[in-house]
């Protein structure tokens, strides 16, 4: 084997190991990403609101939730942004904890879709 050759595969090999270990990055691999600033963040906070006040318009007189905040999100990129909020209600006086999946495509009307909203089985 030439010398070129013995260099040209080094290279590619260390190449593709710097790729790899670059790639285990969760937004690269379009994997979920926390959002840190969830209390102070108003897209979020705007997104759970959305998502009570759909979860109480497909429930009709059923639906009773006051929102009060989001406590916890996550992001995803998809076609679209998709967030995963854990999201504080009050429900006749009780404060509740639900799990809240919307995607967001702006170039939509409406943008906001809710995808589904639901009890959680933990506060955070």
């Amino acid at each position: 084997m030439a010398p070129h050759s013995s260099s040209f595969l080094t290279i590619s090999i260390l190449l593709f190991i710097c790729f790899l270990s670059s790639s285990s990055s969760v937004d690269a691999l379009g994997g979920k990403a926390e959002i840190k600033d969830v209390k102070t963040n108003k897209e979020v906070q705007d997104l759970g609101k959305y998502s009570v006040d759909e979860y109480n318009l497909k429930k009709g007189e059923e639906g009773s939730l006051t929102f009060t905040q989001v406590v916890k999100a996550q992001k995803q990129v998809v076609a679209g942004i998709q967030y995963f909020l854990k999201v504080s209600a009050m429900e006749n006086g009780s404060p509740k904890f639900f799990d809240a999946v919307v995607l967001v495509k702006a170039w939509e009307k409406p943008a906001n879709r809710l995808i589904s909203f639901n009890p959680s089985s933990t506060e955070n």
